[in-house]
This record gives C-alpha cells, structure tokens and sequence, in this order.
C-alpha cells in the first residue's frame, strides 16, 4: 500500500525531523535565487548603465556555472558527503551573494553570479537526497516537501527581489546572503552527515548515462523547453517594464501557478493521459502562450506570463520523472547527465532573446521561444517509443512515490 504523504503519523509531511525541514527551509532560499532577479532587472540595468542583453547575463553565467557543475556534485558529495556538500554550497551562495550586492559593474555582477550558480549546484543537487535519506517514514513525504519547497522558492524569489529591490537593486543580493547563512547555521545545527554512497561517481558518468537513448531523449526535448522556459522569466521583465513592485506581483502569481501545477495538477493528468500525452499537449500549449505573449497587449503579455507558469509547472515534473525513471542509470547520475544537457539552454536563452531583439523587434524572441517549445514536443512525439518503452521497463526501480516526481535542479 502507497504512503500518505499528507498522514498525520510518524511519516507523514508534518511530522518530520528538524534535520528535513532545516534542508527544505535552505532549498526554498536556493530556488529563490533563480528569480530574484526577474522584478530588479530594469533597475539594475538602469543603475549600472548596461543594456538588456549585457544584464540578461546573469542568467547566463549562473546557468552556464550550473550546467558544468553537474558534472561536479556527484563527485564531490560521494567523496565528502552530502552534509559537506550541503554546507560547501550554501557557503558559496553567501559569499557570492553578498558580493553580487557590492558589484560596481554588470561585468562583476556576472561573475558574481556564476559563482553563486556553482554553490546553488552543488546545494540543491544534493539537497534531495539529504532530505529522502533524514526523513521519518519513506519517501513520499519527502519528495513532496522537496517539491512544495522548489514551487515556494520559484514564487517568493520574484517577490522578495520586489520587495528590497523596491529600494534599491542591491538589497535583494544582500537578504538572499542573510538568509543563506541562516540556512547554513540550521543545517550545521541539525543536521548529521548521511551515508555515503557505496560507489564514488566519476565525473564521466552522467555523461556516459546520456549514452541511453530513451535518457537522451528526454535531455534533448528539455533542453528545447527550457529555452523555451528561460525567455519567459529573463526576456520577458523587459517587455512588461513595469516598477519592481508590479514585476514581483506578476512573477509571484506566476509562480503560484508553476508550484500548483507541479505539485498537485501535473500528477493527477499524468495518471489520467499518461505522461508523454501531457508533456506533448503542455508544450504545444506553452508555445501558443508565449508567442500571444509576445503579439498581444500589455495586459495580454501579463496574463499569459502569469498563465505560462501552469504549463511551466506541468512540464517540469514530467520532464523530471522522466529522466529519473528513463534508464538504468542511478539516479543521481541520470538527473546530472539530464541536467548537465537542459541547463546550457537556460543560459542561452537570456542571452540570445535581447540579441534578437536587436537583431530584429521584439515580438520575434517570443516566436523563436514558441519554436523552441514545439521542437522539445517533436521530440517527444519521434522518440515516444523508446521514452515509453524504456520508462516502463525501469519505472518501478526509479519512480516516485504517488507520482509526485521532484523537479531536479
């Protein structure tokens, strides 16, 4: 019989250990810090004299850091284990957090960030397996505290970046470093280092995973989707040009929807259509959302920002359970392999989207974005075969608890 994870008992979400929730507390401030920028980007291009495009690279070095990385967190937490790792990461974020704050260039806020990138890999890379290995009662609750912890983090990350951004684009740097270093004294306090891995991973293999088609597969098709993903949440600030307060309210109900969908709705449709039907609608839905976004109004680009979060949302936990369920792979290493493909996209896509811009007008990045999107469904639709045969003949070794699957960062 499937665990509840909404049982009252020893197992249930509430009822975990202090060790858990310091590690989902932290991981809520990671997740934070990929759009805590979003509502401060005009201000900060306005308050350090730099164009869209250059701004837009903080996105791109802290995805670019974070894409390599995930070569590294494996490496590194089967060899110090995943407590050291853990407080390596947040110690990163601190620092080059509190940095970021004092940049007197964008050129130093870049650099800046991709040193924060590195310590968010190395953190949330790790963080789920910390918290499926501390918490009381199977994994069910676990991952589904992981999960309510990304979509918190993705919704409060633009509103906290409004809030002190509202003063001055400076504080938001400097509050995620504050509250890191509290996440880092709770982990130091509560948590105790968990076992380590039998086997120490290479560095060589999430990229000798990727050798699986069905694993490729999925890589590929995210990699087009998150492209797809990241004009959305670093292109689209400048299009609305709203104050930091009215950004950060757009981005949080975004936000609200990504965490809704992700948590509660994605599963219940996988159940019902199946996961490759879902994923495959959800893209070609998301394409026509962002390229209206992009043609229509004013208010008509705010209502389909906040609406792509729901397809954002879907997308990512099916994205998820497929890479941790596709192949053979463990499944720190196939997460790393998947991740280590999808998050060069996510670099691009900030840079090129004002590039085009220039290139062109604006309404154009936001067609390039709806190509992107059908492109990841093409290959679900051409690659179906291996993704449902190989995720079929390897879902019990690897699936989630009642289908709640955990977005892996």
């Amino acid at each position: 019989m499937a665990e509840d994870p909404f049982d009252a008992g020893a197992g249930g979400i509430l009822r975990q250990p202090k060790a858990v929730w310091a590690t989902a507390g932290a991981s809520v401030v990671a997740f934070m810090g990929i759009g805590l920028v979003d509502p401060i980007l005009p201000s900060i291009a306005k308050g350090l004299n730099a164009t869209a495009s250059q701004v837009s690279l903080l996105f791109t070095s802290y995805f670019l850091i974070t894409a390599i990385a995930m070569l590294v967190t494996g490496f590194v937490s089967s060899r110090i284990g995943g407590r050291k790792t853990l407080l390596l990461g947040l110690a990163l974020v601190v620092v080059f957090a509190a940095l970021a704050g004092t940049s007197g260039s964008v050129g130093q806020l870049v650099g800046f960030r991709a040193g924060w990138g590195l310590g968010n890999a190395l953190f949330v890379s790790t963080a789920l397996a910390v918290i499926v290995g501390a918490a009381a009662g199977g994994s069910a609750a676990a991952i589904l505290l992981y999960e309510s912890a990304l979509g918190l983090g993705m919704a409060c990350g633009p509103l906290l970046g409004a809030l002190l951004g509202d003063a001055s684009w400076r504080y938001p740097f400097f509050g995620t470093a504050f509250l890191m270093a509290v996440g880092f004294l709770c982990i130091t306090a509560f948590l105790k280092e968990q076992p380590r891995p039998a086997r120490r991973t290479s560095l060589l293999d999430p990229i000798k995973a990727l050798g699986h088609g069905g694993l490729a597969s999925a890589a590929v098709s995210a990699f087009f989707y998150n492209y797809t993903f990241f004009t959305v949440l670093a292109f689209t600030p400048f299009v609305l040009n709203m104050t930091p307060y009215k950004s950060g309210a757009v981005f949080f109900a975004w936000g609200v929807l990504l965490a809704v969908f992700s948590v509660i709705v994605a599963p219940r449709m996988q159940k019902r259509f199946g996961s490759l039907k879902v994923l495959g609608g959800s893209l070609v839905l998301l394409a026509a959302d962002v390229v209206v976004l992009g043609y229509g109004g004013h208010t008509t680009a705010i209502v389909c920002t906040i609406l792509s979060g729901a397809f954002i949302g879907v997308n990512n936990t099916v994205y998820t359970e497929l890479a941790l369920g596709v192949s053979d792979a463990p499944r720190p290493v196939a997460s790393a392999g998947y991740n280590f493909v999808r998050w060069f996209a996510a670099a691009a896509a900030p840079y090129l989207a004002p590039k085009i811009e220039e290139w062109t007008d604006f309404h154009i990045p936001f067609v390039v974005a709806g190509a992107t999107a059908l492109v990841g469904a093409l290959v679900v639709l051409l690659r179906r075969r291996a993704l449902t045969h190989d995720a079929q003949e390897h879902q019990p070794q690897h699936a989630t608890e009642d289908g709640v699957a955990v977005f892996a960062n």
